[in-house]
C-alpha cells in the first residue's frame, strides 16, 4: 500500500459503533447479524487526509476498503504525466473488491479527494470469512456483476450526489455568510443539513467532523475570504465546491484555490453568479465562463434561484427536454401551460428544433402569454420557410428564419439564461451531436433548426451544423448526463409524419405539374420529404431515449402536418390536455417523490 506513512488506527473507544456503520453499508445488506459482527471485528479503521495515496495500480491487493465518510478518486495510470480521474466513491461505497477476488494487481490508483475515514477488511480475514460464510461471497460478486454490467451498458446520469459543499467567495462582496445560510436552508427541505463557519468549527477534531457528516445528509462549510487554514480545511472536506462571486464585479481569481491541494481540481465545481439588481446583465456571464472553462454556472438573484441550485446539486431537480416535429412542436406550449398550471417547478430546459426555440423561450422566462404570442407571430402570422432560393445549398434562404430569431432573441447569450439551459445541433463535420450551452442563443437556434436541404447550414468555426434533430430528435441523455434528478421528455416527432395516396413514384412531366397538384388526391412535396429523411437517423434509437425519461408525453398529433403553421392553436390544445392529464396519473401515483430522489416540484 502506497501510503505516505501508515495510518493511524483508530481505537476502540473512538469507533464503538463499529457493528452500526457495517450495516449502513450496501455491500454488505442482507447479510446475517453473526457474519456482521465478524467482518466488524476484523475491520481496521483509520483516517486518510486528503491529498494522499490509498494504493497504487499496479499494487498488490491487499483488502476491501470502504468509506465511512469523506470521498475516493480512482485514477487510471498515467499518461503523458497526467493522472484520468475514472471514477468516485462516497460514503458507503466500496473499493478494491475486484482485485481482492480476481487476484490480480490493483489496476487504478486511489486517492482520497478530501478528509476521509475509512475501513479496511484485510485480505486474509476477508478469505477466511467468506470461505466460511459464502453468502458474503455471493454478495459481493454480485455487487461487481453489477458495476461491470453498467460499465457495458455506459450507464449516464448517474452522478454520485455531493454531501458536502464548500462554498469559496471570490472576494468578501460575495456575501459568502449569507448565500451559505439561505442554500443551507434550501437543502434543510431535501434533508437534514448543517452549516459549519470558522468560529465554529475551526478549532475541532476530526471525530467532530466525521460525527458531523455523518449526523447529516448535507454539511455546508463556509470558507474564509482569502486562502486560510480554515478554507484549507473547508477544501478538503467538501465533495463539491461552490465557487461564488457579484457577476457585475471586476474579475478575479478565487485566492483560496491557488494554495490547496492538487485534488481540489477533480472536485466537481460549480460556479454560483450573484446577480444583486434582480437581473442579469446581458454579456456578464462569459468573463466569468472564460475563467472557469467547462464549470457548470447558476445565476442567483433571490432565493427561489438559490432553492433551483440546491435541488439540481443534490440531483432533486426537475429537468425537462423538448423534441422537433416542426409545426408539431407547437403542442410544447400546451405542455408547459399545463406544466405551470399545475404548480410543478422546472429547475433545468433544453432541446432541439422548434422544441430548442420553446424551452429557450421558458429558460428566458417568458410568460406563458408572451410565449403564445412570440411564437405565434413568427411562425403562424408570416410563413418562415417561404423565402425560396436556387436551390444550390437549400430551397430556402434561411435570411427570414435569421431575422426571426434575431427579432426575438436578439443580443441574448446562452449562457445568460436565468434557468439552465441547452440546445443541440447536428455538427455535419464532425458527425457528431453538438450541445450548446454558451454563445449567441439566436445563432444556434438558427443551427438547431437547419434542416438539412431545406434550410442553409450555420457556419461557425469551418464547421458546419445542421438541425439536432438529424442526429438526435430527443436530447434527454443530455439533460441525464448532467444528474438534474427526474426528467420530463415531450415527443412530438413520433407520430406518422404523412402519407400519400398518389399512386406513381414518379413525379409527372414538367408540362403536367399544375394539373397534378390540382388533383385531389393528397400528395407530399419536397420540403416534407426532406425534413422528414432529416429525423430518420435518429429515429432508431428513439426507445432507448424514451426509456431515459422518468415521464415521457407524446401529445395525439398525427392529424397536425408538420409544416402546418395554421395548425397552431390545434397542436398547443392537444399539448394542454395530454400533459394535464398525464401529470394528474403522474402525480397520484408518486407519493413521497423527494424521498425517492426527484425533485420537490410543488413550492
Amino acid at each position: 500500500m502506497s501510503l505516505d506513512g501508515d495510518p493511524q488506527l483508530a481505537t476502540t473507544e473512538d469507533w464503538r459503533d463499529a457493528q452500526w456503520l457495517v450495516r449502513t453499508i450496501p455491500v454488505f445488506a442482507g447479510l446475517d447479524g453473526e457474519l456482521l459482527d465478524s467482518i466488524a471485528d476484523a475491520i481496521e479503521w483509520f483516517a486518510l487526509p486528503g491529498g494522499q495515496i490509498l494504493f497504487d495500480a499496479g499494487d498488490p491487493a491487499d483488502g476491501l476498503y470502504f468509506v465511512v465518510s469523506g470521498s475516493l478518486g480512482a485514477y487510471a495510470p498515467a499518461q503523458n504525466g497526467h493522472r484520468r480521474l475514472v471514477g468516485r466513491a462516497m460514503t458507503g461505497e466500496t473499493v478494491g473488491e475486484m482485485a481482492l477476488i480476481s487476484g490480480k494487481p490493483r489496476n487504478a490508483t486511489v486517492i482520497a479527494l478530501r478528509d476521509s475515514e475509512l475501513g479496511r477488511l484485510p485480505r486474509l480475514a476477508f478469505e477466511k470469512l467468506m470461505l466460511s460464510h459464502p453468502q458474503g461471497l455471493l454478495r459481493i460478486s454480485q455487487l461487481m456483476v453489477q458495476r461491470l454490467e453498467s460499465s457495458q451498458r455506459q450507464v449516464r446520469g448517474r452522478r454520485a450526489v455531493p454531501r458536502t459543499f464548500a462554498v469559496v467567495p471570490n472576494a468578501a462582496d460575495a456575501e459568502a455568510a449569507t448565500f451559505a445560510a439561505q442554500f443551507a436552508t434550501q437543502l434543510e427541505r431535501l434533508g437534514r443539513t448543517e452549516l459549519v463557519w470558522a468560529q465554529r468549527g475551526a478549532d475541532r477534531t476530526s471525530a467532530w467532523f466525521h460525527t458531523i457528516e455523518r449526523s447529516n445528509e448535507f454539511v455546508v462549510y463556509v470558507c474564509d475570504p482569502g486562502p486560510t487554514n480554515w478554507s484549507k480545511l473547508c477544501l478538503r472536506q467538501a465533495d463539491a465546491v461552490l465557487l461564488l462571486a457579484r457577476a457585475e464585479s471586476p474579475l478575479r481569481q478565487w485566492s483560496q484555490l491557488a494554495t490547496s491541494e492538487p485534488t481540489v481540481a477533480n472536485q466537481r465545481t460549480e460556479l454560483v453568479l450573484q446577480h444583486h439588481r434582480g437581473e442579469i446583465q446581458p454579456g456578464s456571464t462569459a468573463a466569468w465562463l472564460d475563467a472557469k472553462p467547462g464549470v457548470p454556472h447558476h445565476h442567483v438573484r433571490n432565493s427561489s434561484d438559490i432553492g433551483r441550485v440546491a435541488r439540481l446539486l443534490a440531483g432533486r431537480a426537475l429537468g425537462i427536454v423538448l423534441s422537433g416535429g416542426g409545426a408539431r412542436g407547437f403542442a410544447h406550449i400546451g405542455v408547459l401551460q399545463a406544466i405551470r398550471e399545475a404548480g410543478i417547478t422546472i429547475d433545468s430546459i433544453g432541446g432541439t428544433s422548434i422544441g430548442a426555440i420553446i424551452a429557450a423561450g421558458y429558460a428566458m422566462q417568458w410568460t406563458q402569454e408572451e410565449m403564445t404570442q412570440r411564437v405565434r407571430r413568427s411562425f403562424v402570422d408570416t410563413n418562415p420557410l417561404n423565402d425560396y432560393t436556387l436551390p444550390l445549398v437549400s430551397l430556402v434562404s434561411g435570411r427570414k428564419v435569421s431575422r426571426l430569431l434575431q427579432r426575438e432573441f436578439a443580443a441574448m447569450a446562452i449562457e445568460d439564461s436565468p434557468l439552465p439551459f441547452f440546445c443541440v445541433s447536428s455538427n455535419l463535420t464532425s458527425g457528431q451531436l453538438a450541445v450548446h450551452r454558451r454563445g449567441e442563443l439566436w445563432l444556434w437556434l438558427r443551427a438547431s433548426v437547419a434542416i438539412p436541404g431545406v434550410l442553409p447550414p450555420v457556419v461557425y468555426g469551418g464547421e458546419l451544423f445542421v438541425d439536432g434533430a438529424t442526429i438526435n430528435n430527443l436530447p434527454v441523455e443530455v439533460m441525464r448526463e448532467a444528474g438534474v434528478g427526474r426528467i420530463i421528455g415531450v415527443d412530438v416527432g413520433s407520430d406518422r409524419a404523412f402519407t400519400s395516396a398518389s399512386p406513381t413514384s414518379d413525379a409527372p412531366p414538367f408540362w403536367k405539374v399544375f394539373e397534378w397538384f390540382r388533383g385531389r388526391k393528397h400528395r407530399v412535396n419536397i420540403l416534407q420529404i426532406l425534413w422528414r429523411s432529416g429525423m430518420i437517423n435518429s429515429a432508431g434509437n428513439r426507445a432507448a431515449r424514451h426509456g431515459l425519461s422518468d415521464l415521457l408525453l407524446q401529445p395525439p398529433l398525427e392529424e397536425i402536418d408538420m409544416l402546418n403553421w395554421k395548425g397552431f392553436d390545434r397542436a398547443v390544445e392537444a399539448g394542454y390536455k395530454h400533459a394535464t392529464a398525464r401529470l394528474k396519473e403522474w402525480d397520484a401515483g408518486r407519493e413521497g417523490v423527494a424521498v425517492q430522489g426527484g425533485a420537490e416540484m410543488r413550492e
